[in-house]
Order: C-alpha cells, then sequence, then structure tokens
C-alpha cells in the first residue's frame, strides 16, 4: 500500500513539473518544403519530439509558399503566424528585404525570430539568432570542388590526391590552406575547363552571395571558362529546361562542367545531362540533402557543399524553445553550420547518420523552472 502511495505521488509530482512547462508553438515558414527544406522541416519536428520526452510540450506549425518566387505569400504566413500568436517564429526568407517589414511587426508583437540559411546580420532587423552559413563563403567552397576536380590538389580530381580521414571538415580553411596564392600561381595556368552555372534568383541575395563566393576563386584560373549564368528560381523543373538549353547551346566537347547553386537545380540538371548522353558533364552543386548524397556515392554528381539543413532543425527548434521560456541569455546569436564539401569519401557523414550535438532538454528545463521560482 505504502509503494501504491509513493508511486501515486511520484506520477502527481511528474504531472505538475509538465504542467509548469506551457505549450511552445513555433511557427516555421520555409521558401517551400521539398528538397533541402523538408530535411529541415523533418528535423524541427524530430528535435520537437525530442523536447516532448522530457516533459517540454513543442508544437512546429510548418507553412510555405507556393514557390520560391511567391513571395507575398510568405510575407502572408509571417502575418498569420502574427495573428497566431505563436511564441517564436523561424524563417528561411525567401529574399530577405521582401520579408523585413512583417518580421519587424513580428518582433513589435514580442515574438523572437530565428532566421535559418543564414548569418550575414540583417540591416535594421532584430533577429534573436542565426542559424546558417555564410552564403559567399559557400559559393567559394564549391569553386575549389571545381578546381581541385579539375586537375588541382585534393580529393576528386586526376591532380596531387591528399590523403584526407572521412571526417575531416573540408571548409574554407582547408581548402584556403591548400590553396595559398603561391599554389595558385604555380598551378592556375595548368587548370582548363569550361562550365556553365545555374543560379537561383537572378539578382536575389543569396544568388548574388553565392556567384560572388565561386567567383572569387574560380576567376583566379584563367583556364576555367564560364560559357554562361543562367537562372532556374531553385527549382527543379526549370533547372531541366535551363541545362537542355545549355546543352544544346553547347554539344558535345565543348563543356566540362555545370555548377548549380542548390541541390535542386543540380538534380535537375544531372536529370538532364544524363537523358541527353552527355555525362561527360560533370555536376557541381551546393545544399545536402539524402538524395544529392546518395547521388554522390553514385558518382552522378561529383561534389557538393553541405549547407546544414538538419542542423537548422534540430538547433532551430532548441533555441526557439529556449526563446520561448525567456533563456533568451543562453542563446547564441550566430550558430555557423561551417560549409563544407561532401564527396563520396565522406559521404555516410552525412546521410544517413547525421551527427549532431545532442540537446540536454533536461538542463533546459531545469534552468526555467529556477528562474520561475526566483
Amino acid at each position: 500500500m505504502r509503494g501504491l502511495l509513493v508511486l501515486a505521488v511520484l506520477m502527481l509530482s511528474v504531472l505538475l513539473l509538465a504542467q509548469e512547462i506551457p505549450e511552445i508553438v513555433i511557427g516555421w515558414a520555409p521558401p517551400d518544403i521539398t528538397g533541402v527544406f523538408k530535411t529541415a522541416t523533418d528535423f524541427f519536428n524530430k528535435a520537437a519530439e525530442e523536447a516532448k520526452k522530457h516533459g517540454i510540450p513543442v508544437k512546429v506549425i510548418t507553412k510555405a509558399p507556393q514557390s520560391h518566387t511567391a513571395f507575398a505569400d510568405q510575407i502572408k504566413i509571417i502575418e498569420d503566424f502574427i495573428q497566431r500568436k505563436v511564441d517564436v517564429i523561424a524563417i528561411s526568407p525567401i529574399e530577405v528585404e521582401v520579408v523585413k517589414p512583417a518580421l519587424k511587426k513580428a518582433k513589435e508583437a514580442g515574438i523572437p525570430i530565428i532566421v535559418v540559411n543564414l548569418l550575414e546580420p540583417i540591416e535594421g532587423l532584430d533577429v534573436d539568432c542565426y542559424i546558417g552559413f555564410d552564403n559567399t563563403v559557400a559559393g567559394m567552397i564549391s569553386a575549389y570542388a571545381v578546381i581541385d576536380y579539375f586537375g588541382g590538389p585534393g580529393v576528386l580530381g586526376e591532380g596531387e590526391n591528399l590523403n584526407v580521414p572521412p571526417e575531416a571538415y573540408l571548409d574554407l580553411g582547408f581548402w584556403q590552406a591548400i590553396y595559398s596564392p603561391p599554389m595558385i600561381e604555380k598551378i592556375k595556368d595548368k587548370i582548363k575547363a569550361r562550365g556553365a552555372i545555374i543560379e537561383g534568383i537572378a539578382g536575389g541575395f543569396f544568388s548574388t552571395a553565392r556567384l560572388r563566393g565561386f567567383h572569387a576563386v574560380i576567376d583566379q584560373f584563367p583556364g576555367i571558362e564560364i560559357v554562361t549564368t543562367l537562372p532556374a528560381d531553385w527549382n527543379r523543373e526549370k533547372a531541366i529546361k535551363v541545362a537542355e538549353d545549355i546543352l544544346t547551346a553547347h554539344p558535345k566537347g565543348t563543356l566540362d562542367f555545370i555548377w548549380a547553386a542548390s541541390n535542386e537545380m543540380g538534380l535537375g540538371a544531372m536529370l538532364t545531362c544524363e537523358r541527353m548522353g552527355r555525362t561527360e558533364v560533370k555536376i557541381f552543386t551546393n545544399d545536402g540533402t539524402p538524395e544529392s548524397v546518395q547521388r554522390i556515392r553514385e558518382g552522378r554528381i561529383i561534389a557538393e557543399t553541405w549547407h546544414g539543413f538538419p542542423e537548422w532543425g534540430w538547433y532551430g527548434t532548441k533555441y526557439a524553445v529556449m526563446l520561448a521560456l525567456g533563456l533568451k541569455d543562453l542563446v547564441p546569436q550566430f550558430v555557423d553550420i561551417r560549409p563544407r564539401t561532401e564527396w563520396k569519401g565522406n559521404a555516410d557523414m552525412f546521410y544517413p547518420n547525421t551527427y549532431l550535438e545532442p540537446t540536454d532538454w533536461e538542463a533546459i528545463k531545469a534552468e526555467y523552472l529556477k528562474r520561475q521560482k526566483k
């Protein structure tokens, strides 16, 4: 009887403790819910489920526009989240300037904001946490992969092969240590290839930044010729058509690679090259999803620059919970994913077993309850 009484008291204590943690509603607004953003969404939800197991009730509401060019839709989604009085808004902006006024309204309503897919501070907007990467750096890393494949030192092509363990981070520091100014001067005239670029939204923030980074590296090699740059609005179907136009304009023997600034566009270019019998045109891209990493394993994509979509969702939920519970002083303003090269030799480090730092939900809960008692 005494044992049953003790058990009942313990259960009541657990229920009372759980009631002390309010339900937390996160409004997540990606540009779409396919491809890379499906991966991020999955990890927002996965982290929410982990929080629930520790007595922190979290609900993620995901709403996305119809396309990457439906700017007004994303504004309406933010306004809807404000009306719903969500606890935190997490967003990957289609375009930064377009959503700034709506996000300012959210802040005026007292709603914390997490921006993912970005590390560059948004001027004039008080963002509580950025989770992402420098888009210019990401473009630079993609360019180094191209140089590596077409004869430079590294891990991809026929140039000097470096013995690099799979767990090594092939980030900007890694590549710049190899391609020092003396090394570039030594090999720049030996690296030769003709390539095309498929960018995102022409003139848009993200596309412009990635192009800037790519050219900052590739333009140091006069033997690399970029024959054309065409937009595909981050869309796979549009990239299929753009790649058709590129391959038609540049027959066999006149084109060596396509760099697509996102993997949805890269996968579209890959499919077009295969359908048109143009597998001599090598595909390089950016982002990182289970699908694209598998294509790398198969040799159908040469390399990709990792942008950390699992990290967006995993840490996005963690820091949204902390902001909602009033723990802003413990939330970092910038979480750098550190973009890095994915290739056949390290693909398993990304999927299926993405390493993510475990979240100590019990410590978060304890800190919140401690502050509530003061």
